[in-house]
């Protein structure tokens, strides 16, 4: 996926301009694919130069003019082919994994320690994922299609942040087991 398409996709909701995207992004998209601001301001700049998207110039009293974006018939064909695509797998890179791999080099208090750290991090995102789907998904049933996309989106966050605490609980049971011994 390339940012574009992810800049795409919030402009099918409505215009806005390259701040309210980036303010936008970060609460929701970004918990799951990053980009700096710049990146974003940078984006929005090819996906114009491109057809895209189109802008236009809202006077401001006291402030330079805001610019707002929207998506071109263009641009909707555009995510339309990109979605028709099949979804690349992402690849696994975590150093967490390949510490474990070598964790029979360190006592164990290392290991568990990392683990600590990762449980926290993981209890943090389920946490907000959590107050998001008690903000806006509290009856899932009565959810406009639109909206239904947009939750299923966060249940994924949900079950991947519920796995890696369970993943953290069982290894640190797996490895309490019996005393360290080097390989």
């Amino acid at each position: 996926m390339a940012l574009s398409h992810a800049i795409l996709t919030f402009l099918l909701e409505g215009s806005c301009s390259g701040y309210d995207l980036a303010k936008q992004f970060d609460g929701s998209v970004g918990f799951f694919w990053k980009a700096s601001h710049q990146q974003i301001y940078r984006e929005l700049a090819k996906i114009e130069a491109s057809g895209w998207a189109s802008s236009t110039l809202v006077p401001q009293v006291g402030k330079p003019d805001k610019k707002l974006y929207e998506i071109t018939e263009s641009g909707r064909q555009v995510l339309i082919e990109w979605m028709e695509r099949p979804s690349k797998m992402a690849p696994t890179r975590d150093e967490l994994l390949v510490k474990l791999f070598a964790g029979h080099l360190v006592p164990r208090a290392i290991i568990f320690r990392d683990l600590e750290l990762h449980r926290q991090r993981h209890r943090a995102n389920l946490d907000t994922y959590r107050d998001i789907e008690r903000q806006h998904f509290t009856h899932p049933e009565a959810l406009s299609e639109t909206v239904k996309f947009q939750y299923a989106a966060l249940l994924q966050g949900i079950y991947v942040e519920t796995s890696w605490l369970e993943w953290c609980d069982r290894v640190e049971r797996l490895l309490a087991e019996q005393p360290h011994q080097s390989q």
